[in-house]
């Protein structure tokens, strides 16, 4: 008897523990990307993400968005000119999907196939690694998108006939809270 109980309990604990429909938003966001040029290099920061997760039957929806316009270079200049580059008036709006087994929440890595809407364009990656970390009841999650200009078929900018560089990567630092 007390086996079958046992059995029935760990059959049934995955369902207990994850299959309760969970909301989470997001707290705080730093969003940054990297382009590189042979004379300088830039990075962008956005801290006006928003963002929601939904977990339901085993399964997460997360969406987190960005206004193109709210990445900070430093240089007006060049904000002005990344905000043309990528078709911002068009465009103002940066989202990302994530889907994933509700299991992979409780890992220290996060593997995860981000989609990404920029630009105009939808670019799909990958097997993304982020960093999970937990400090009470909040979620920190920390890696970085390997993303280019290409995946959105953004010709580069060039600076003295010189183009930057293809990649641009994509720092992520999140803390989600449960809501």
């Amino acid at each position: 008897m007390n086996q079958r109980i046992l059995a029935a309990f760990w059959l049934l604990a995955p369902a207990m523990l994850f299959g309760a429909d969970s909301q989470w938003v997001l707290g705080q966001s730093t969003l940054s990307y990297h382009v590189s040029h042979p004379l300088h290099e830039s990075v962008g920061v956005s801290h006006q993400a928003r963002g929601k997760g939904v977990c339901h039957a085993g399964q997460c929806d997360f969406l987190i968005a960005a206004p193109v316009k709210s990445f900070d270079s430093g240089d007006s200049n060049r904000d002005l000119h990344m905000l043309q580059v990528t078709r911002g008036a068009q465009f103002p709006m940066v989202t990302v999907r994530v889907v994933l087994p509700e299991m992979e929440l409780t890992s220290a890595t996060i593997h995860c196939d981000p989609e990404i809407q920029f630009a105009g364009q939808t670019a799909r990656y990958k097997q993304v690694p982020f960093q999970r970390e937990v400090h009470g009841s909040e979620i920190r999650i920390t890696g970085t998108i390997p993303a280019t200009l290409s995946d959105f078929k953004i010709d580069p900018p060039s600076l003295l006939a010189v183009p930057v560089k293809n990649d641009i990567p994509v720092r992520v630092d999140m803390t989600w809270r449960p809501q």
